[in-house]
């Protein structure tokens, strides 16, 4: 059965053209920020010593590493799947496609780093996922991504609390603090969620969800009734009896991010750097990815990606230059996954009538 758009239904009023300009010029703001913060680190460092740092890394390095980031994101793919185990009839594959989509959006293109998940919503509806489900499938998604990305950065901060120096005393504390305002923060974005105070925005977000969600489901042969709202979704997806799904996509999610780790202990080890422990490893990863996050109006934390691994490689005597050639080693698979999961993007808008399950 294609997929058709739903009925046309009252909406509230959008954001006003003032408002959607300035939206639309957030992310190439932070676009040029990021480029300029990335030209002022190589500028302002030893270019030579960056290339010939990444030389060492060779083919086969950077292979290692395009395979960790695979694993990492059929990890997280699996883990959105888990959240609609049961209640949703698309089959696992469609969410590892997606993620994969999700992630090339987030990385390659001038959004803010929620872009993709916008999309892949959008994206989930062509296997016959209601657009509520969708659209409450990526906010418990991005809720328990943030909080177990909070929680690696927690740990890399504790292992740096047990690290000689001011430097590492200074930034652990600093890392604490944040943490504990973004703790408060998600605990803001979980209670909009479990405690139905969704429900006083909810025209405003059927009616941004219309703009990139269709529905998939109208005759209503899913779990929920055509007219579900999302929060009716968000309580499905977080009821009763769905605990164990919940846990299983945390400690999926929490797996992927200790093996991104995997990454830096490669990099490191082709470039010839001796003397880092994998607790060193752990903390380099937590951290940097904890500022890269922070960042999240920059597309791709451009910039703000080296400039954490600057940052944080000092701590342990990794000179600039090795760092900004890590940062560029992770960004490899970026280039290598994102450039075809753009593709499949457009191939399934392309192809949607075909991708939609039969009637």
């Amino acid at each position: 059965m294609p997929v058709r758009d739903p009925a046309p239904t009252e909406t509230a009023p959008g954001p006003t053209g003032l408002g959607r300009a300035l939206l639309r010029r957030v992310p190439l703001v932070g676009t040029l920020l990021g480029l300029g913060l990335a030209v002022w680190l190589v500028t302002t460092n030893d270019l030579g010593a960056v290339a010939a740092a990444f030389g060492r890394i060779g083919l086969l390095g950077l292979a290692a590493v395009v395979l960790i980031r695979i694993v990492i994101i059929l990890l997280c793919g699996l883990a959105w799947a888990r959240l609609l185990a049961g209640i949703a009839r698309a089959e696992t594959g469609a969410f590892l496609i997606l993620r994969f989509v999700r992630e090339g959006i987030n990385v390659l293109l001038p959004v803010a780093s929620v872009g993709g998940d916008v999309v892949g919503g959008r994206l989930l509806t062509f296997w016959g996922v209601t657009g509520a489900l969708a659209a409450a499938s990526i906010l418990a998604d991005l809720l328990i991504q943030a909080g177990t990305q909070a929680l690696f950065a927690l740990l890399g901060a504790v292992l740096l609390t047990q690290m000689e120096g001011e430097a590492a005393a200074a930034l652990s504390g600093w890392v604490l603090r944040a943490l504990a305002v973004a703790g408060l923060a998600l605990a803001a974005f979980f209670s909009l969620q479990r405690l139905g105070a969704i429900r006083m925005i909810e025209r405003r977000l059927a009616s941004v969800g219309r703009r990139f969600v269709r529905e998939a489901d109208p005759a209503g042969a899913g779990p929920l009734p055509p007219a579900a709202s999302v929060q009716d979704a968000l309580d499905a997806v977080w009821g009763r009896g769905r605990l164990g799904h919940v846990l299983q996509s945390t400690l999926l999610h929490l797996l992927a991010w200790m093996i991104g780790s995997l990454e830096i202990a490669i990099v490191l080890a082709c470039i010839g750097v001796e003397g880092v422990t994998l607790a060193e490893v752990l903390v380099i990863e937590a951290l940097a990815q904890a500022i890269k996050s922070a960042a999240f109006p920059i597309p791709s934390g451009l910039g703000v990606q080296e400039g954490g691994f600057v940052v944080v490689g000092a701590l342990f005597g990794i000179d600039a230059g090795t760092a900004i050639a890590l940062s560029l080693a992770k960004r490899v698979p970026d280039v290598v996954l994102g450039l075809p999961a753009l593709l499949v993007w457009q191939n399934l808008e392309a192809r949607r009538t075909a991708v939609a399950p039969p009637a």
